[in-house]
């Protein structure tokens, strides 16, 4: 195991096409909902607890590996609005392009046929993980923080942030992070007894909610 892939892997460089997207920050900054580094981090917060844990689990399964078909329809039934369900797909798509580029492996190729628009991210990433010759842990980890470093960087550039405030705010999630990290993998761990109903569901309804009225928009910044 190289813990310096895991660097590359969460590295905002990795050409995964995530700079194109808020996670849901863009309609939030809209709304006033996010205004400066205190709100954003009650925001990233909030986003962390819900789909960074569900996209943590969903990593750590694939990087543990499980049937990644099976995990990609949980990741749809976990996705009820079809504009975050096209997002991720096309956030897996990518992500797919640059972890077949990076550490070739029969699996992501196989994934890549059985899925050809696309699987849901977090479970092409957890594959690249397995790939690349990473613990689920380390998957979930890498979910967990592209979870908030998204709406971070997105931050930035929407408000004008001090890019030290935002990164401040990662820091400052820190261990946050790690604790979903941690319950993400364990989920996983529970899916050869249990099934993919171990994985974790949470739920946010305003960011679904947001997301689906944000994709309608005919001007914006992100694609999401």
């Amino acid at each position: 195991m190289s813990r310096a892939a895991l660097l590359v892997l969460a590295d905002g460089r990795f050409p995964a096409g995530g700079h194109a997207h808020s996670g849901g920050a863009e309609p939030a900054v809209t709304a006033g909902r996010i205004t400066d580094a205190a709100t954003l981090e009650a925001f990233c917060r909030g986003r962390l607890h819900t789909a960074g844990l569900v996209a943590a689990g969903l990593a750590a399964a694939a990087a543990a590996g499980h049937d990644p078909l099976a995990l990609d329809d949980a990741a749809d039934a976990r996705t009820p609005v079809p504009a975050l369900r096209q997002v991720a797909r096309r956030l897996g798509r990518q992500m797919m392009r640059a972890a077949r580029a990076t550490w070739p492996s029969a699996a992501l190729d196989a994934l890549a046929t059985a899925r050809p628009r696309g699987a849901h991210q977090p479970v092409v990433l957890g594959l690249a993980a397995r790939s690349a010759g990473l613990a689920p842990l380390d998957a979930a980890h890498a979910a967990a923080y592209e979870s908030i470093s998204g709406p971070a960087g997105a931050a930035v550039r929407l408000l004008s942030l001090d890019p030290f405030d935002a990164t401040a705010v990662l820091a400052r999630l820190a261990a946050d992070v790690d604790r979903v990290a941690q319950q993400g993998a364990d989920a996983a761990e529970r899916v050869v007894a249990e099934g993919t109903d171990a994985l974790p569901a949470a739920s946010a309804p305003l960011l679904d909610i947001t997301a689906q009225q944000h994709a309608a928009w005919p001007v914006r910044l992100f694609a999401s």
